[in-house]
């Protein structure tokens, strides 16, 4: 199986490539096809931690350890690989010349060898599901301890990995360390053979809210009008655009003079949803634009088409919808309006934030929507009630400050593997 694995990554690597090579041309990928490969800048004494994380949202569970690596070990010690364009303009938006940052190599033997070769890590962490086979056996191999941080299983991808029998059991059994967000997650790495698993809570909850994003979304509130209900629909997909603009329709037919924040999950989509909210009728304005240095009249509809910028969306809001939620796509990150007090409206597809799901409804913090119908009717009840909608967002708030700590276990787990 494990050979087999190799053959389907080389076959892939050809349409990967003509895919990044297309990127390039478009200024996405910057040319930077060959990183890929395991091409890399050299580094005359090695890193300190190869830190992997997927996209964007891996970068974001990322955030509060990478802060705390950088302060223990200096700026330059710490690596961080992405896979997409968008995780990788939101790790040098972050951080900057502050990591060595690459994208990851495709996990054949060859290249591996060669990003290990130019970056000599001490120590490898990998967020959240990340399972690469060949990257985990060379690792092995060489004596480096991985840790997975911020584990997570869904029961779908538990039942996918299950598929695969050894090739990933071989994986999970040579992972030095599981740092799990919660018990389920424990037991699913552990029914897949992962020897030393424990729970250290979602990284996520450590979130903090950059002071330059909420100044932001103040000034992006004046603009759209501070005594004017404002809703944000964060991180949609396909289908929940046309559900937010429904219901945004649903309220100024009601007479409530809002506006809607609409933020893509994918730049690749902003034309498109642009085009979309045109064609639904709105008056509409994108962040690109610059549009409240210009001096225009606020419109109805804002596109949040910029990357990195989700903390001064939600700043600027008085509610939030995150999306991936009302399709079946498994959530995105719920905390991130939490550590803004803001009330958080979530579909029922939360198979990939379980945790964070079940908190917030416990906590009175989370509203879950069951349709497009139901996220109108409660938007426009929260917006029509301030005092409602503070309430559920300091519940919210609350919650995710009596969960954090999260980066300071993990912590705990890497100097398990690394001793100082």
């Amino acid at each position: 199986m494990y050979h087999l694995y190799q053959v389907l990554i080389a076959l892939a690597i050809p349409l990967a490539l003509l895919a990044l090579l297309r990127g390039a041309r478009s200024g996405v990928h910057g040319g930077r096809w060959r990183e890929r490969l395991g091409d890399a800048p050299e580094l005359a004494d090695g890193l300190e931690v190869w830190v992997h994380a997927a996209s964007v949202g891996e970068v974001q569970a990322a955030s509060p350890l990478v802060d705390a690596l950088i302060g223990r070990y200096g700026e330059g010690r710490i690596g961080v690989t992405t896979m997409t364009a968008t995780g990788s303009a939101l790790v040098r938006q972050r951080w900057g010349a502050r990591v060595i940052h690459a994208y990851v190599p495709f996990d054949l033997p060859p290249l591996v060898r060669r990003r290990l070769a130019v970056w000599r890590p001490r120590a490898v962490v990998i967020l959240e599901s990340e399972l690469w086979p060949v990257l985990i056996r060379e690792l092995a191999c060489r004596s480096i301890p991985v840790l997975i941080a911020n584990a997570r299983m869904s029961p779908r991808s538990q039942r996918r990995y299950a598929r695969l029998g050894g090739l990933v059991r071989g994986s999970v059994g040579r992972i030095t360390a599981i740092a799990a967000q919660s018990a389920d997650d424990a037991a699913a790495y552990r029914a897949l053979g992962a020897r030393h698993v424990g729970v250290t809570g979602n990284l996520k909850f450590d979130c903090a809210v950059p002071v330059a994003q909420q100044q932001a979304g103040e000034q992006l509130r004046r603009w759209l009008g501070v005594s004017r209900p404002v809703w944000v629909a964060a991180s949609t997909h396909e289908g929940e655009e046309s559900a937010a603009l429904a219901a945004h329709r649903a309220l100024l037919d009601a007479g409530v003079d809002a506006a809607l924040i609409l933020v893509p999950r994918h730049p690749q989509r902003f034309d498109g949803v642009a085009r979309q909210i045109a064609h639904a009728g709105f008056e509409f304005a994108r962040r690109s634009d610059a549009s409240p240095a210009a001096g225009r009249p606020a419109p109805a509809v804002l596109l949040g088409d910029s990357m990195g910028e989700m903390f001064c969306y939600l700043a600027a809001a008085d509610v939030a919808f995150v999306g991936g939620s009302l399709v079946p796509v498994g959530g995105h990150n719920v905390l991130e309006p939490a550590a803004l007090a803001r009330p958080v409206l979530f579909g029922p597809a939360m198979h990939n934030q379980r945790p964070a799901r079940a908190l917030l409804l416990e906590a009175g913090g989370g509203i879950e929507v069951a349709d497009a119908a139901d996220l109108a009717a409660t938007v426009a009840r929260l917006l029509g009630n301030p005092d409602e909608a503070r309430r559920i967002g300091a519940s919210a708030q609350a919650c995710l400050q009596a969960h954090a700590g999260a980066t300071q276990r993990v912590l705990a787990v890497f100097d398990t593997l690394t001793p100082r």
